[in-house]
């Protein structure tokens, strides 16, 4: 495989956690046209800094994809599409990004999620060495190889699995966990006959983008109804997410733990509390951690000014926990805390039903 510098060996002192200024977009304010809040990457950073759980020189900087690290996935001729502003506004869903000249858009828009990508890729390599990673930013489930949208240029995910399976002795598997409000048929298309990639993905049935063919990828669909609450929606991700990892262990576990599922989301149409959104966070890194198997979590959609501070609370719990620890490595289960909290969860399942 082609040399790549994302898979250099990042400081062991730092925390698998990655993140790069460079993730935010902000330009001339034409990023509130869109509802996504464009630096909301940044703010994660700021309350974990603020909590005192990570410091600057502690966090894994992310560095940018290159051409050739994209084309491990992507198709020449995609990624030259993205030399046409106007693709990339239809993608990004910023209309007036059509009229600005593509080196500026290179720069202020193509980079950061170019970065975030990079972000990805170097944090599968993490989580298979030290059992955990969280890529602040990155889960662009909707873009495959040939083709992006919904505000995915890059398809960081498949990226990811990718990279694995060619450099990293030992990976043959993966699970992708799919809890964004939206139908990730990005990774879905890119895994349709690939064997050795299982889907679960659970979602809002009646938005965006309702792709039936690529649902035929998905192993288990969690189809949801509009405004589906905690008890439900915790409940169904329990059962799946065990059946799922009991039906195949992986090697790597990509978890993509979208926002977008709080109630009063203008995307998503569900309604989930913030401590919804804690708890499912929590139930998914239990099941990994209880299996031993690496987990990468990325942090996908959400598209309002409270997430930031609602991924922050949850990445603060998993520690809080014992889930998440910068010397955990691959020890799960053999940390007392853990085994403790694991026999906790089980009752706390029965609680919330």
């Amino acid at each position: 495989p082609h040399r790549t510098e994302l898979y250099e060996d990042a400081p062991s002192a730092c925390w698998p956690i990655v993140y790069s200024p460079d993730y935010n977009i902000t330009f001339m304010g034409l990023e509130k046209l869109h509802p996504f809040d464009a630096g909301k990457w940044g703010k994660v950073i700021n309350f974990l800094k603020e909590e005192k759980l990570i410091a600057d020189d502690l966090i894994v900087q992310a560095r940018e994809a290159t051409d050739e690290d994209l084309l491990v996935v992507h198709t020449r001729r995609y990624l030259n599409k993205l030399k046409w502003s106007f693709v990339v506004a239809t993608i990004t869903e910023i209309p007036p990004v059509a009229f600005l000249p593509n080196f500026v858009v290179q720069r202020k828009v193509l980079k950061p999620l170019r970065t975030q990508t990079g972000g990805t890729i170097m944090a599968g390599k993490l989580a298979v060495d030290r059992g955990w990673a969280i890529n602040v930013g990155g889960g662009f489930h909707h873009c495959s190889s040939d083709k992006g949208g919904g505000f995915c240029a890059y398809a960081d995910i498949t990226l990811a699995i990718k990279f694995l399976f060619e450099r990293v002795q030992g990976v043959s598997k993966a699970t992708i966990i799919d809890l964004d409000a939206h139908q990730g048929n990005g990774h879905e298309r890119d895994f349709m006959d690939d064997h050795r990639v299982y889907i679960m993905d659970a979602y809002n049935r009646y938005i965006y983008p309702g792709d039936g063919f690529a649902k035929r990828a998905i192993k288990r669909k969690v189809e949801l109804e509009w405004g589906t609450e905690d008890t439900e929606y915790l409940q169904k991700v329990h059962t799946h997410v065990e059946g799922a990892l009991n039906e195949l262990k992986p090697d790597i576990i990509v978890y993509n733990a979208g926002t977008d599922i709080l109630d009063g989301d203008p995307l998503g149409g569900l309604a989930i509390s913030p401590q919804g959104i804690v708890k499912r966070d929590e139930v998914v890194f239990k099941a990994a951690r209880r299996r031993r198997i690496p987990i990468l979590m990325v942090t996908s959609g959400g598209y309002q000014k409270r997430t930031a501070r609602i991924i922050a609370d949850s990445i603060l719990n998993l520690h809080n926990l014992g889930l998440i620890d910068k010397e955990l490595a691959a020890s799960g289960a053999e940390n007392p805390k853990v085994e403790q909290m694991i026999r906790d969860s089980a009752k706390d399942l029965t609680n919330l039903s």
